[in-house]
């Protein structure tokens, strides 16, 4: 097993479960990303650019799914969090129950076809 997976595989409920089902939603809207394993952190790649990645906060109770182009994104602003990050936006979920596949899915499309930009909007 990657050190990614056994991240995801080895979180206390409810946190694994809410990785496990964002997992999903990533492979199978762009089955194309690779899974690595970066900032001790399970982070995707798609054509060798950052795309997206997981942190689970246990401290604070949530899991974040970080999108690394969100400065280029438009669709679903109102569900994206900064949380006093300049340019990194990310949907949070305090349980799984919370995960809107629609907009999860919505998201990653267009940080699919903005992933070229890369992280900064100029």
């Amino acid at each position: 097993m990657n050190p990614a997976e056994a991240y995801i595989l080895n979180q206390k409920e409810p946190f694994k479960s809410t990785l496990l089902q964002l997992q999903v939603l990533v492979e199978t809207t762009v089955p194309e990303v690779k899974l690595d394993y970066k900032y001790k952190l399970p982070f995707y790649y798609l054509n060798n650019n950052p795309f997206c990645y997981f942190n689970a906060s246990l401290k604070k109770g949530y899991v974040d799914m970080c999108l690394w182009n969100s400065a280029h994104l438009t669709v679903h602003q109102d569900k994206l969090v900064t949380d006093g990050r300049k340019v990194m936006k990310s949907l949070r979920y305090y349980h799984m129950d919370e995960i809107d596949g629609i907009v999860v899915v919505q998201l990653l499309e267009e940080a699919k076809s903005v992933n070229h930009k890369g992280f900064y909007k100029n």
